[in-house]
């Protein structure tokens, strides 16, 4: 069965873009309930542990150099079948690909620099969830 809650993340492009209130507001406009934000910047471990998963992929010291960059805008969302919806709403990773009017579609510069992180399972969107959040701050 689906959950109800996914992780998300708006990426330093879009937020050094001015783009947080935008992409916020398509997220609510979609039937999604922010449960927890904040803003915060990243440092290079932190975007290593974050991303450890990939470590052994060769654009892991890439990925965390720009994750650390510039502020990030990360995000607990609730809705029904929320991971599949999400991934729908922000589009292809390509934003050459993404959908018209996705996320990626509207706000992304590149497949590197593609505006917005989205969980990709239930059991992901927990565990990126509580690495960003406390429990006393999910709403």
């Amino acid at each position: 069965m689906a959950g109800n809650r996914t992780f998300t993340m708006i990426k330093p492009d879009a937020v050094v873009a001015n783009n947080v209130g935008a992409i916020t507001k398509l997220i609510e406009e979609a039937g999604f309930r922010i449960v927890a934000l904040k803003k915060t910047q990243l440092t290079q471990e932190l975007a290593g542990q974050f991303y450890a998963v990939h470590k052994e992929r060769p654009f892991y010291k890439d990925l965390c150099a720009y994750m650390s960059s510039g502020p990030i805008v990360p995000m607990i969302l609730e809705k029904a079948n929320a991971v599949e919806d999400f991934r729908k709403l922000i589009g292809a990773t390509d934003p050459k690909k993404a959908e018209p009017g996705t996320i990626r579609n509207l706000f992304a510069k590149s497949i590197e620099a593609n505006a917005i992180h989205g969980s990709d399972s239930d059991g992901n969107a927990e565990i990126e969830g509580n690495f960003f959040f406390s429990n006393f701050e999910k709403f």
